[in-house]
């Protein structure tokens, strides 16, 4: 039988933080480093390993957006212990955002999502650090903004937007995680630097419209949850080394119809 690893309790954990002088993120890292599991990393340890989780809490991944996608995705990130969370969007809810947009409350309508999701970090895992920046990414500031992330990810709802962030990416040498949904449909796709990446799905960003078939097709609210769930596991895989991800391969699921298919993306 296999022995189970030692454990640190949360309070345990801030305790040492404090005797030894450290941030919270420090003191998960140097138990880990110890073969000590913090117990809320306890049931990743068996599919990424102590090692893993040390390399999640000393990586920065980028949330470009908080709607659909990026509040499933900001939310599993700040559970699986992704070190630094920068949250970018500059949106406010909505009451239309209520049927999918996970960090939606009735409550905060009216609020910044990227605010309203970085206190929702902050209450699920205190160890991440989280930064919340209430502006549109924009081809002028998207290097700036997304400047120290080892991954980014896509939470937009337009493909002019995205085509920025992918070309920022490029040019910061980091991966980027493409999702993005209409009605009951998802696609996924991770695009590193030397890739051919979105321009060989969409085209050059002149010729690309503003708004996506999403915009008819709806939005409901499984879809995002799906495609979020995936978008993480790319940037698991990417952090710890673990799994292939879905390079030059755009994975589209059907959720209505309970299939899914990869296509082959080339030049």
């Amino acid at each position: 039988m296999e022995e189970k690893p030692a454990t640190i309790g949360l309070e345990a954990a801030r305790e040492l933080a404090r005797e030894k002088r450290l941030v919270l993120k420090a003191a998960e890292i140097t138990a880990l480093e110890r073969g000590t599991v913090p117990q809320r990393y306890l049931r990743n340890i068996g599919t990424i390993g102590t090692e893993g989780q040390i390399r999640l809490l000393k990586s920065c991944v980028a949330v470009v957006g908080a709607g659909g996608l990026g509040g499933t995705i900001i939310e599993l990130l700040a559970r699986m212990g992704v070190g630094k969370i920068i949250i970018i969007d500059g949106d406010r809810f909505a009451e239309q955002n209520l049927n999918r947009q996970l960090m939606c409350t009735e409550k905060d309508i009216g609020k910044f999502k990227a605010k309203v999701a970085a206190a929702r970090v902050r209450r699920i895992n205190s160890a991440v650090t989280v930064t919340a920046i209430t502006q549109r990414l924009t081809e002028e500031n998207a290097v700036r903004l997304l400047k120290g992330a080892h991954v980014v990810l896509d939470g937009l709802d337009n493909l002019p937007s995205r085509l920025a962030v992918e070309k920022a990416c490029r040019e910061l040498g980091v991966p980027f995680v493409h999702g993005s949904i209409a009605g009951f449909t998802g696609q996924v796709m991770t695009v590193y630097p030397e890739d051919p990446g979105l321009r060989a799905i969409y085209g050059a960003m002149e010729e690309v419209p503003e708004a996506g078939i999403e915009t008819r097709l709806g939005n409901p609210a499984t879809t995002p949850a799906i495609v979020a769930a995936w978008q993480v596991q790319e940037t698991i895989k990417i952090i710890t080394g673990i799994g292939e991800p879905l390079r030059n391969r755009l994975v589209i699921i059907d959720v209505l119809g309970g299939s899914m298919h990869s296509i082959e993306v080339k030049r």
